[in-house]
């Protein structure tokens, strides 16, 4: 059976080093929002809680794919979805 990566056309180039560090960054991201927004330093409802959220979605998302671990990689695409979704929303309040 081949990778995800494979048939996505993911280019040799971008190795599973570079989607182990865009997992860790969208894990940290993802974290660090949750954080902020439990310490009440950040709005749900501003830019940077969706922004962080986009953020660990999209590098879970690309480190799954090279793990061909779909369930991740489904619930970070909703996830990363979400988060965009909110953001363009909440820009649109602001402006």
């Amino acid at each position: 059976m081949m990778h995800l990566a494979t048939l996505l056309r993911i280019p040799a180039t971008l190795s599973r080093d570079i989607a182990t560090v865009l997992g860790w960054v969208g894990a940290v991201a993802c974290l660090v929002a949750y954080l902020l927004l439990s310490l009440k330093k950040l709005k749900a409802h501003g830019l940077l809680y969706p922004l962080l959220n986009v953020i660990g979605g999209i590098g879970l998302t690309y480190s799954a794919i090279f793990s061909d671990d779909y369930p991740n990689i489904i619930i970070n695409i909703l996830w990363a979805t979400i988060a965009l979704t909110s953001f363009f929303l909440n820009a649109k309040k602001e402006h």
